[in-house]
């Protein structure tokens, strides 16, 4: 008796201990056994864990929010710890009470949780179970419960019988036309997953007349929910009941008195125009375009503007040409001068796209005065992005027709007071070099590309010096050895220590690039001599220079010319130059 006695204590231990520590004050501890919850219920079995300790759970939910979220998250992988998923119902009463609650990301947590246990359900134990769970919510007191409901209809609908359906229906209807914006907002934002679902006369009948409705709600935060529903639901239609349908709330959406409801159209305008297809595209959605385009408020220009290569390239092929020339380009002619740069800089960001629909005659006709303003905007992000975006311009009509009027732009943003706007330019160096060519580029950028191996900012010198590796590999070794390190090695007699210092940064990034001869001939002289530099800084970056550009060196150059100046380095007076040298010495004899 004694000995069952303590194997039934034994048994008890685990759900003692998880009690004990689910009322300790530590919020840190409660959080702990809750994320021990599988632990435990392994302990427990099945059986137990069913009658006792979700039970037990759900009696307990008044906590922190840290601790409600833990729980929820962990109930929704709780199914095969309660015996599978007949047992899948057990597991309702706590999430239900988790998705009342007041702070939003347990209740969503809830729901996540609640959905998957969903689909565990049999069709039978949905009906008797999950949906009157899901009505109980819909029907709350509280706006949160309601909201909580609003996520659960998709889950559940596709597996019940027709006359469960229509209930369903109704509470979605009712929760579409709620007193409270909060939970018309939770609606809106599942219309979309709810109409998936739907069979098509539903669609039609009923969730239409609630799209209808969201789309004229007196909340702003309401309608623009709805006009994102309203793409799902115009790709479910077929393209007369779309025009019909959907068209009309969309065309109000269009001209709203929010910016916020005309900004989510302009968002997701060319998902919008894939879904209603070439014909309502051409009669519809360019005309709401258009207006888009020229908003009195600049997010909204901003959001179309993005989209205008997008919305061009899906035109229908046979109009896209006229509807381009007639409807869009005179827009994107007001834009490229618009007050708001942030406007222009997304006009500037997909415009270039335009040149390869257009092609060449148009494109140097009617684009390129466009592209050459925007260089001279005096906004340097709408000057970079049009530079950012060259290489589909000159595909089409060839660089030749740019250069003359790009240089003045790149020399500008070269110069820029910013050194973030610099460095960008860096960047997009390279790609430039490629495509002006070497000569173009020799005669007219080569000098600035030197010219920021001596800025008084270390990050545009670094990126100078990644730029030069870039542009070697582009025009090749015996365009670096006439060109650029004439230029590279001169600046190691330069008065101020931080332009040394660049040429040996130059020098390691050049040697890969430019191979052995190149190295050994004109580099590593330089470096040799730059190792006596009475700067200690120098002189630990010569250590590490030759370190660096040893695997391009020959061991016939390297025992007589390299060696001893390490060894001379290894005894120098400061202490970091001493270990940068050894580093180096250790470095080159490992090379073998």
């Amino acid at each position: 008796m004694a000995a069952s006695d303590s194997a039934g204590d034994d048994s008890l231990y685990p759900i003692a201990v998880l009690i004990d520590e689910l009322k300790n004050e530590d919020v840190q501890l409660r959080l702990n056994s809750i994320k021990k919850l599988s632990t435990i219920a392994l302990a427990l079995g099945l059986e137990r864990t069913r009658i006792e300790l979700i039970p037990f759970l759900t009696e307990t939910i008044y906590d922190e929010d840290e601790v409600l979220l833990a729980l929820a998250e962990q109930l929704g992988q709780f199914i095969p710890l309660v015996g599978g998923p007949e047992y899948a119902y057990c597991l309702l009463p706590p999430l239900e009470s988790l998705a009342t609650v007041e702070e939003t990301v347990v209740r969503d947590k809830a729901v996540e949780s609640l959905r998957a246990v969903a689909q565990q359900h049999s069709p039978a134990d949905l009906e008797t179970h999950f949906v009157p769970l899901v009505e109980r919510l819909s029907s709350g007191d509280w706006f949160t419960s309601r909201t909580s409901g609003c996520g659960l209809f998709a889950a559940c609908y596709p597996r019940v019988s027709a006359h469960v359906k229509t209930d369903l229906r109704a509470h979605f209807k009712a929760l579409c036309q709620d007193d409270t914006p909060m939970v018309r907002r939770a609606a809106a934002t599942k219309l979309g997953e709810f109409a998936q679902v739907l069979e098509l006369e539903y669609l039609k009948s009923d969730l239409i007349p609630m799209f209808v409705n969201l789309a004229q709600d007196e909340q702003d935060s309401v309608r623009l929910l709805a006009v994102e529903a309203s793409v799902t639901i115009a790709t479910l239609l077929s393209q007369e009941d779309a025009e019909q349908l959907v068209m009309p709330t969309l065309r109000q959406c269009t001209s709203d008195t929010s910016w916020r409801v005309r900004y989510m159209v302009a968002d997701k305008f060319t998902e919008l125009q894939k879904a209603v297809g070439p014909e309502i595209t051409r009669t519809d959605l360019v005309p709401a375009f258009q207006s888009l385009l020229k908003d009195t408020e600049a997010e909204v220009r901003a959001a179309a503007s993005n989209k205008v290569k997008d919305f061009c390239q899906n035109l229908d092929k046979a109009h896209q040409e006229n509807i381009i020339m007639t409807n869009i380009l005179p827009c994107v002619k007001e834009l490229v001068a618009d007050p708001n740069q942030h406007v222009k800089s997304a006009l500037a960001s997909v415009i270039m796209g335009l040149s390869p629909i257009l092609g060449r005659h148009i494109t140097i006709e009617q684009l390129l005065p466009l592209f050459l303003t925007q260089l001279k905007d005096e906004c340097p992000e709408v000057r970079l992005n049009i530079i950012s975006n060259l290489d589909c311009v000159n595909e089409v009509i060839g660089i030749q027709q740019l250069s003359q009027s790009l240089l003045p732009a790149i020399v500008e943003l070269a110069e820029d007071s910013k050194w973030r706007v610099r460095s960008a330019i860096i960047e997009y160096m390279p790609l430039l070099a490629g495509q002006l060519g070497r000569e173009f580029f020799d005669e007219k950028l080569n000098a600035l590309c030197m010219t920021w191996l001596m800025d008084h900012v270390f990050a545009i010198r670094e990126a100078a010096t990644l730029n030069l590796r870039k542009l070697v590999d582009q025009f090749g070794a015996e365009w670096a050895e006439s060109t650029i390190i004439p230029k590279v090695l001169a600046m190691s007699r330069d008065q101020n220590y931080l332009y040394r210092m660049t040429c040996l940064f130059c020098i390691n990034v050049l040697a890969e690039a430019c191979g052995s001869d190149i190295t050994t001939r004109l580099l590593l002289p330089t470096v040799l001599s730059m190792a006596t530099d009475k700067v200690a800084n120098v002189r630990f970056n010569v250590a590490k220079t030759l370190q660096k550009i040893a695997p391009q060196l020959d061991q016939a150059v390297i025992q007589p010319q390299v060696k001893p100046v390490l060894d001379k380095l290894n005894q120098d007076g400061d202490v970091d130059v001493k270990y940068s040298a050894c580093e180096a010495i250790s470095g080159i004899a490992a090379l073998g």
